[in-house]
């Protein structure tokens, strides 16, 4: 299957499958980047052929101007994904990632390009808004949130040299996030499973249960113990899920 030039700006295929009866189409949290995914694409090739995003900003993508605006991330990933996704798939988004996962689906399904289902991992539902503004802090609080969240490693955070590289993007990341508002419309019409660390201070329960209003399809609530990155340490078991619920 040939890849476009926009797609190859956007997605990262670690473990190209192109037989494969399934896709799944992950998008990163904020400062996080495709290869963030890449023990995912491991773990379900061939059977499911991952689509890890690379937000601009990052890595290979690093010269480019980072996008603070989610709408329009969404926009752009919605043109690229609606040529790529010619058979069945779902997505998969963490934190922001989630948020935007939810972006795309709609527009995609407003094209007539259902998915198989969306998880939504670390990220409160839509419509359930917090007044978050911590990227309007300084590099220091910046910092000092991610490291609370121990979303990166922490040697990472000493070093000055990859500090000045992430920064842009990072901050960047948290304005698109704490910036996004639910805009009434079509939601989607596939199942949602909601994913969630039951210490997570980015997202309680209640706020994660609020996904099923968004969908006129099923809706499902994992809790596993952990954080925010509680994924980090239940990898196999959130991938193991993915996968049933893809075989099905």
């Amino acid at each position: 299957m040939s890849i476009s030039i926009e797609a190859a700006e956007w997605i990262r295929r670690f473990h190209p499958a192109p037989a494969a009866p399934a896709r799944l189409v992950c998008f990163p949290h904020a400062g996080g980047s495709a290869s963030y995914f890449h023990p995912v694409s491991a773990a379900l090739a061939p059977s499911v052929e991952v689509l890890a995003v690379q937000y601009p900003g990052r890595q290979d993508r690093y010269a480019e101007a980072p996008v603070d605006d989610l709408f329009v991330l969404a926009d752009r990933l919605a043109d690229v994904l609606a040529a790529e996704l010619t058979g069945p798939a779902a997505f998969f988004g963490h934190s922001m990632g989630a948020s935007l996962a939810f972006e795309v689906a709609r527009r995609l399904e407003e094209r007539g390009t259902p998915l198989l289902a969306l998880f939504a991992s670390g990220r409160r539902a839509p419509s359930a808004f917090r007044d978050e503004r911590v990227h309007e802090k300084d590099d220091d609080a910046l910092l000092a949130e991610v490291k609370r969240l121990s979303g990166t490693d922490s040697r990472v955070l000493e070093d000055d040299e990859i500090l000045r590289m992430v920064l842009p993007a990072l901050r960047s990341d948290y304005k698109a996030a704490e910036l996004y508002r639910y805009r009434p419309g079509p939601d989607v019409s596939c199942p949602v499973v909601a994913l969630i660390g039951d210490r997570d201070p980015k997202v309680t329960e209640d706020e994660a249960r609020q996904w099923a209003e968004r969908t006129s399809g099923g809706f499902e609530l994992h809790t596993y113990p952990g954080g925010h990155f509680y994924l980090n340490d239940h990898a196999p078991a959130v991938i193991r899920l993915i996968g049933d619920r893809l075989a099905r």
